[in-house]
């Protein structure tokens, strides 16, 4: 059986471990926090590691943070995304070229990224994730 999912997608600028945990102790749930390795491979997260993803799941509440890219900082408006995933590839980019048409689609995604993000016609950023099954 195949899913898509919708979720918040939030960059806290650096402070993605200090927020993800204050919503933990507010909502309770699970908490993932993750890094990367210098070739992109993501790990857990040591104190002090840069968070490349944190995923807090509890009683059907899903949020999705990050501490943001150095190079490429968010600006204010654009730090909160719409995040799409789900384990069905071919409707996935069938839902992300149809939200690109008339926007700008910023990271293609395909079956081999496993990853694409882009705003659409009314500036409104989408990240898509294609899981692993």
């Amino acid at each position: 059986m195949t899913k898509v999912y919708l979720n918040p997608y939030i960059n806290f600028q650096g402070r993605a471990r200090e927020a993800m945990e204050f919503y933990q102790k507010a909502l309770g749930g699970k908490l993932e926090l993750q890094t990367s390795n210098e070739q992109g491979v993501p790990k857990p997260a040591a104190p002090g590691d840069r968070i490349t993803n944190a995923r807090l799941e509890t009683e059907g509440v899903l949020i999705v943070g990050t501490d943001g890219h150095p190079k490429y900082p968010a600006k204010v408006g654009e730090n909160v995304a719409i995040a799409v995933g789900g384990t069905d590839a071919a409707r996935l980019i069938k839902i992300f070229n149809a939200l690109a048409e008339g926007g700008q689609n910023k990271m293609p995604l395909t079956e081999k990224s496993y990853a694409g993000f882009l705003a659409d016609k009314f500036n409104i950023n989408w990240i898509f994730t294609i899981d692993k099954t």
